[in-house]
């Protein structure tokens, strides 16, 4: 989960995108007005329903939507072990702080600011297909995550 925000005021929302780390692959996204378990709960559902279900571990930071019983007790009820970063450690997070540092410095900064939460939709939708089909990486051989998730690895 990440922050965001649109408008000339600066409304902020919360922005949850569940990413497989084979490859940084993002299964999942959804927008929020705060950071909130039934947020991170949902986010999981829709990555839950496109993979035909969750991973057997789930790797988080300790924010409050991941460390609530809610969370823990939908990733138990999916059989799903839950890991944590330590605390303020975000190198045990580095997969996904990485993301969202290329999202938000690549994809955001270079994006004309959004004035409503549907322009702020649109503008996540784009880049999240962006890094998922265009964005290559050295680390995926010069491959899309998409292209890596689905072998063309090989």
């Amino acid at each position: 989960t990440t922050e965001i925000a649109y408008n000339i005021r600066k409304y902020k929302v919360r922005l949850h995108v569940v990413l497989d780390l084979y490859g940084q692959y993002p299964l999942s996204w959804i927008i929020t007005p705060t950071e909130t378990s039934t947020g991170a709960i949902k986010a999981f559902q829709i990555a839950k329903q496109k993979a035909g279900g969750l991973a057997p571990l789930i790797h988080t930071d300790r924010g409050a939507a991941y460390t609530s019983k809610a969370f823990n007790h939908y990733l138990a009820s999916n059989n799903s072990q839950h890991s944590y970063s330590a605390p303020g450690t975000p190198a045990d997070n580095a997969v996904m702080e990485h993301w969202w540092a290329d999202f938000k410095s690549i994809w955001l900064a270079h994006s004309p600011q959004p004035q409503t939460f549907e322009d702020l939709e649109q503008l996540v939708t784009e880049g999240i297909d962006y890094f998922t089909h265009s964005f290559i990486s050295g680390k995926r051989n010069d491959l899309t995550a998409a292209e890596y998730r689905f072998d063309k690895a090989n």
